[in-house]
């Protein structure tokens, strides 16, 4: 018997030959994304802060992911995700797995083409050569940075600004990288969305895969997220009642009065069902017995599908790290934005965008039209010259930008615009204040307006709005330089002032740097600042730009030009660098003999 066995053995045992010829026949691998990553995927040190093999089971949320990549009936996967959460390296271990499994002509997107050439050289050449599976079918010689060959497929690399590359050629996949980033047009031609999904209307197994962090609702991921026919949320455990829930940032707790380092040790999460503490030790269980939960849109077989996570899933931040970072953007509504944007996968609402008047109306604090806070320090207005008429607005500024309005209305003669602003005003103590400066439109009757101006150059300046965007909010020239004492014009960048107002209009009303108006303020008023909004334009050259245009042809926006006239003024003045009270150095007293710098003490007589 054992003789007939080692019979049989010999009589399998083929030349080296037959045995390679043997291997073209045998079918791949049944892996799915996340098996092949686990098995293939190898981290290098220009790519992770850990290099080394690629372990799902550090990231357990990134597995349906990555796997939905393998459902025969998805066409269309959108991941809308925060920092930190291995996003990007979930997207490239489906090209690897495309290379490796199932070959196919790819196109990947960047938000321009030197994004492209950097991630192809630092990150998928990398990718490619350190995976014994990708680096036998990759023609390392004939390949550029922006194309690279294997042996049975290639992978384009292009940017969206590049119309020509988006639309060159047919391809099975498409990736895109941080779509949120891209141009709304490419060219004089569509969206790159549009124009690279087109390359794939050949292939009935095509794949389109986008991953961002989102920006505003109308940008691309959240707009992907929400067309899409189902939507997953990942929930997870509480180690304490087991009740499933989605990790959200309210409900993330921390001394009310702690600074960014407090608040980054004494951080935890509360269940929201047992409101238990929760703390960082706890998340890694936490991940690894969640699952995905999703939100079907439509009927029917799911085409389209996409998920959403936040940075608190993190395993490599903790629920301090998140506090702390809270803490040092919420102050400042560019650095808050980006908080929302990256850390909470949220689009950023532009509420001055909304063209509701309410969110004026919201914006009241408990004192009376004529007056402002003891925290005023300064006051400014802004006037808008029509053709027989004017509108002004009287604005009080403090510390770090926080603004107040004291007064607004219609004008009708140059006359009326002095007593405006040479008029007492007082604070809620009774302290007297007056006006600092006046900014006074000269789009119309502009002779008039220089003359007035010139008249009160002590307080009131001339300014219009630039043809072009600026670098700087403003630039100044002089008027009549023989004279000696010529008028000073500002020309100022509307939009990026309109942007100002915006943003600050984002804050709670009362906090730091926020945007405030007097209790029962007029609708009027409300609806005049409410009466433009963002709107995206394209040049004849494809130039595309982001410009303040009316929501309608018979809005009024005068006294939103008068606050933008006091947010020139403001920065004229130099309110930025307005200090509160207690942060002000007290000049150091000095002795006696210090103070004798003549040395003669009490005999300078």
């Amino acid at each position: 018997m054992a003789a007939g066995r080692k019979k049989q053995k010999n009589e399998l045992n083929y030349p080296a030959w037959i045995a390679n010829a043997l291997k073209v026949l045998k079918p791949p691998e049944k892996l799915t994304v996340s098996q092949w990553a686990d098995k293939y995927r190898i981290l290098s040190e220009l790519d992770s802060a850990s290099p080394g093999h690629w372990r799902t089971s550090k990231t357990p949320y990134l597995k349906k992911v990555m796997d939905a990549f393998n459902d025969g009936f998805i066409r269309d996967i959108t991941f809308c995700a925060g920092t930190q959460l291995g996003k990007t390296s979930a997207e490239q271990n489906m090209i690897g797995y495309a290379v490796s499994q199932e070959p196919g002509p790819m196109l990947i997107v960047y938000p321009s083409k030197e994004l492209a050439k950097f991630t192809s050289e630092k990150r998928l050449q990398p990718l490619i050569r350190l995976s014994p599976d990708l680096c036998q079918h990759f023609d390392e010689r004939g390949s550029k940075d922006l194309e690279l060959t294997f042996d049975n497929m290639y992978i384009a690399l292009t940017g969206a600004n590049s119309p020509s590359d988006l639309s060159s050629r047919p391809v099975r996949y498409v990736f895109f990288d941080e779509i949120d980033k891209f141009p709304k047009w490419s060219g004089a031609e569509a969206g790159p969305l549009e124009l690279a999904a087109e390359r794939t209307k050949t292939f009935y197994n095509y794949k389109i895969v986008k991953v961002s962090t989102p920006t505003l609702k109308n940008g691309n991921i959240w707009q992907s997220w929400e067309s899409a026919d189902v939507q997953y949320k990942f929930f997870v455990p509480c180690p304490h009642c087991g009740e499933m829930q989605e990790l959200e940032f309210r409900q993330i707790k921390w001394p009310e009065s702690a600074d960014e380092s407090e608040a980054r040790m004494a951080a935890y999460y509360e269940c929201r069902h047992c409101h238990q503490l929760i703390d960082d030790r706890h998340k890694p269980g936490m991940l690894r017995g969640g699952t995905w939960k999703g939100e079907a849109k439509k009927k029917g077989s799911a085409h389209k599908v996409a998920f959403h996570l936040n940075s608190i899933y993190s395993p490599w931040l903790s629920f301090g790290d998140v506090a702390a970072k809270f803490l040092a953007s919420k102050d400042e509504p560019a650095l808050l934005m980006n908080f929302i944007n990256s850390w909470l996968a949220e689009p950023w609402e532009d509420k001055s965008s909304r063209m509701q008047s309410d969110i004026v109306m919201e914006k009241a604090l408990p004192y009376d039209r004529g007056r402002m806070p003891p925290a005023a320090q300064l006051l400014t207005a802004g006037v808008d010259v029509q053709l027989d008429h004017f509108w002004y607005a009287v604005r009080a500024w403090g510390p770090h930008m926080t603004s107040w309005l004291v007064d607004w209305g219609r004008l009708e003669t140059w006359a009326d615009i002095e007593t405006v602003v040479n008029r007492n005003y007082a604070d809620t103590n009774g302290e007297i204040h007056n006006v600092n400066l006046c900014c006074i439109d000269s789009g119309y009757n502009t002779d008039e307006v220089y003359t007035f101006c010139a008249h009160n150059m002590d307080v009131m300046v001339p300014t219009k709005g630039a043809s072009r965007p600026l670098k700087s909010r403003y630039s100044v020239s002089v008027l009549d330089k023989q004279a000696g004492f010529g008028l000073r014009l500002y020309e100022m960048d509307t939009n990026q002032l309109k942007n100002f107002i915006a943003s600050r209009m984002g804050i709670a009303p009362g906090e730091r740097g926020s945007w405030n108006v007097y209790r029962d303020i007029e609708r009027e008023y409300a609806d005049q600042i409410c009466s433009e909004q963002k709107v995206e334009k394209k040049d004849k050259k494809g130039h595309v730009s982001v410009v303040w245009e009316k929501i309608s042809s018979h809005a009024q926006n005068h006294l939103l030009d008068c606050e933008t006239n006091n947010a020139l003024a403001a920065e004229i003045l130099g309110v930025r660098y307005l200090l509160d009270p207690e942060e002000q150095e007290k000049e150091p007293e000095q002795d006696e003999e210090e103070s004798d710098w003549l040395g003669v003490k009490d005999d300078y007589i």
